[in-house]
């Protein structure tokens, strides 16, 4: 009985190492784009400022669809889009997107609304292959009309050898208990 109770242990812990290690293998880290990720245009991706600039080109335009195949070639995979928001109360939240999520949220707006943000000022910070885009970016309907909407885009980027993906987007609007500080309005 106690060689069939020692087995049984032995077993137990075979059983349960091989599910922590298949667990762990599922948590890697991704090496490289989904397949279903459209191809890049090489001069979207080739530098930090031209990925941010694909990235605002992306979502401004007049009311109607976007180039929402251009929209997916930028992201990552597993990229996240992760919008915060005040609310009546003062309570801070975020939630998070994938580039997908974002597009079926956003596409009713846009097939209505002119839409166009432009950065008004980029911080950039990078090493090896990280790059940190601090954005402040101003939101208009119609070019040339007055911001409806200012704030900051926390943009999070990686360089993988041969072109730059965005890996997150974490934004924050401005409101009128919590302006921009003059020193994110300069370039």
């Amino acid at each position: 009985m106690n060689r069939q109770l020692y087995l049984r242990q032995i077993l137990f812990i075979i059983v349960l190492g091989l599910l922590l290690a298949s667990s762990a293998q599922g948590q890697t880290a991704q090496t490289a784009p989904s397949p279903a990720t459209p191809a890049a245009n090489p001069s979207d991706v080739d530098s930090v400022e031209h990925i941010v600039g694909a990235l605002y080109d992306t979502i401004s335009g007049p009311a109607g669809p976007r180039n929402w195949d251009r929209f997916r070639s930028l992201f990552y995979t597993e990229a996240r889009l992760i919008p915060s928001r005040r609310d009546q109360a003062g309570k801070v939240s975020a939630s998070s997107l994938t580039a997908e999520q974002y597009m079926e949220r956003a596409k009713p707006y846009f097939d209505k609304e002119g839409f166009y943000e432009a950065p008004v000022a980029n911080r950039i910070e990078s090493w090896d292959h990280i790059a940190h885009v601090w954005s402040t970016y101003e939101s208009r309907h119609a070019r040339g009309e007055k911001p409806f909407a200012r704030g900051i885009n926390s943009i999070q980027l990686l360089y993988d050898g041969s072109r730059w993906w965005v890996v997150t987007v974490y934004w924050e609007g401005e409101d009128p208990g919590h302006l921009l500080p003059e020193k994110y309005l300069n370039k």
